[in-house]
C-alpha cells in the first residue's frame, strides 16, 4: 500500500461534494457555497489579524501606530494618545476623561487580544462579534463625524463584517469551530459558539 493515498469523495451527478449539516442530512456543496465559505474564513481570519497586530503593536511597541517607548509594557498606555489626542466630536470630553486610565488601557488590551484570539482560533464568534463590534461603535463614536464620509467608516464596516462572521459560522472553515461547537459547555450554553 502507498504511504499516500487519495480519498475520493463521493460526488452528486455534477460533480458536487456532498456536505454534512446539523441534524446528520447531507446536502451537495456547490463550488459557490464552497467559495463563500472560504471567503467568510478569509474574512475572519483578516480582521483576526487586525486586532491581534493592535494588541502587539500597542504591547510591545512595534513602530507601526505605536512607538517603541509608547509600548504598554514600557509604561505607555494604550489609550492616551488615540483618546487624548484624536478624538473630536460630540463625544469628545467623555473620551478625555477616561484617556489613560488603568481600567480603559486593560479593557480596551483585553478586548484587542480575546477578540482577535477568538476570531483566528475560530471560536466564540458570537461573544467575539458582540464584544468587537461594541468596542469598534465606541472607536466609531470617538471621531464623529468620521473624516472622509458624513456617517460611515471602516469600524462600522468592521462590526457589521464580525456579526456576518458569528452568523455564518465562518469558524468552521480554516477554523476549529466545529470542535468548539461539540463541547459539552457550549452545547448547553450556545451563546458561546
Amino acid at each position: 500500500m502507498d504511504a499516500m493515498t487519495a480519498v475520493q469523495h463521493p460526488t452528486t451527478s455534477k460533480g458536487q461534494v456532498p456536505a454534512e449539516r446539523a441534524g446528520g442530512t447531507t446536502v451537495a456543496e456547490t463550488t459557490r457555497g464552497r467559495a463563500v465559505r472560504f471567503t467568510l474564513a478569509g474574512l475572519r481570519l483578516a480582521l483576526g489579524w487586525v486586532f491581534l497586530w493592535a494588541f502587539l503593536d500597542k504591547m510591545f511597541g512595534l513602530g507601526m501606530a505605536t512607538p517603541a517607548k509608547g509600548a504598554w509594557i514600557d509604561g505607555g498606555s494604550p489609550t492616551k494618545g488615540f483618546l487624548g489626542k484624536a478624538v473630536a466630536g460630540p463625544f469628545e470630553g467623555v473620551y478625555h476623561g477616561i484617556a489613560g486610565a488603568a481600567w480603559a488601557d486593560w479593557l480596551f488590551m483585553i478586548g484587542l487580544v480575546a477578540i482577535g484570539t477568538a476570531l483566528i482560533l475560530g471560536v466564540g464568534l458570537r461573544v467575539a462579534a458582540v464584544a468587537g463590534s461594541a468596542l469598534l461603535v465606541l472607536m466609531w463614536s470617538a471621531v464623529l463625524p468620521p473624516e472622509n464620509n458624513p456617517f460611515m467608516d471602516d469600524h462600522l464596516i468592521y462590526a457589521g463584517v464580525l456579526v456576518l462572521i458569528a452568523l455564518t459560522a465562518a469558524g468552521d472553515t480554516l477554523g476549529l469551530g466545529k470542535v468548539w461547537a461539540s463541547l459539552p459547555i457550549v452545547k448547553r450554553l450556545p451563546w458561546l459558539k
